[in-house]
């Protein structure tokens, strides 16, 4: 998680962060301060994001280089064209969130011990996308959910927080989902944090901190999303 010695700590009555681009070496910016969802729409806004382990303070990151999909660069794989073409999963948006943020927390992962979604970040997530924020995708097999990933709209950038899978491709197919549909509604930037040998494999890179920056700061002209995404594909589950 990095060193927090001689970080600014964040009171509760300040939304203010330090500038981004004042990160330490290893990407934190910040501690403390709440999860309120004032202050998560604060941070996503200057591309910071929450990021600890139970236990510990909230930490806030603003990592450099940063990992970035543009919408019309993904790239997919000949063998992803079945899960389209077949309609072999079901697809939603914010059908269920909690659901997934929950799998997100709960699936266990290969070379992972435990889960950076606490229980107070799961609380504050489902805040924050009962406040039109934070979204959901749900994969489907019939009426069984087997993936899916969540993250925040800010303008016309996603950042994506967290996704599961509990069938072969399942995350993936909503990924590539998310992209596409993102990209005809006019979505710029998805960011993806850090890097994955999966993000890689469908087009994501790195960005420099500062350019990474300059395009949040253009994306401030762009009105906040308020609607529920659901509305999107009608949210048909059936496979």
């Amino acid at each position: 998680m990095g060193n927090r010695f001689s970080l600014p700590e964040l009171s509760q009555e300040n939304l203010d962060f330090p500038p981004p681009d004042q990160a330490n070496f290893w990407g934190v910016l910040a501690v403390g301060g709440d999860l309120s969802v004032n202050r998560l729409a604060r941070a996503y806004r200057d591309g910071i994001f929450p990021w600890y382990s139970e236990g510990e303070p909230i930490q806030w990151w603003s990592p450099n280089p940063r990992v970035v999909l543009f919408p019309d660069v993904v790239k997919v794989s000949k063998s992803m064209n079945p899960y389209s073409n077949q309609k072999k999963f079901g697809l939603s948006f914010d059908r269920a969130f909690r659901e997934v943020i929950y799998a997100c927390q709960n699936t266990p992962r290969g070379g992972q011990t435990g889960t950076w979604i606490t229980n107070a970040m799961l609380e504050a997530f489902c805040a924050f996308h009962e406040a039109g924020y934070a979204h959901s995708v749900e994969v489907w097999d019939g009426e069984i959910l087997v993936g899916g990933l969540y993250g925040v709209a800010i303008g016309k950038v996603f950042f994506g927080e967290s996704m599961f899978s509990n069938k072969t491709n399942a995350s993936k197919f909503g990924f590539i989902s998310l992209v596409r549909t993102l990209r005809d509604r006019g979505f710029t930037l998805i960011d993806c944090q850090v890097p994955t040998s999966h993000l890689e494999s469908l087009g994501a890179r790195e960005l420099p901190r500062e350019k990474f920056l300059a395009l949040l700061q253009s994306n401030r002209k762009e009105p906040m999303p308020d609607e529920n995404w659901g509305e999107w594909l009608g949210n048909s589950a059936d496979s």
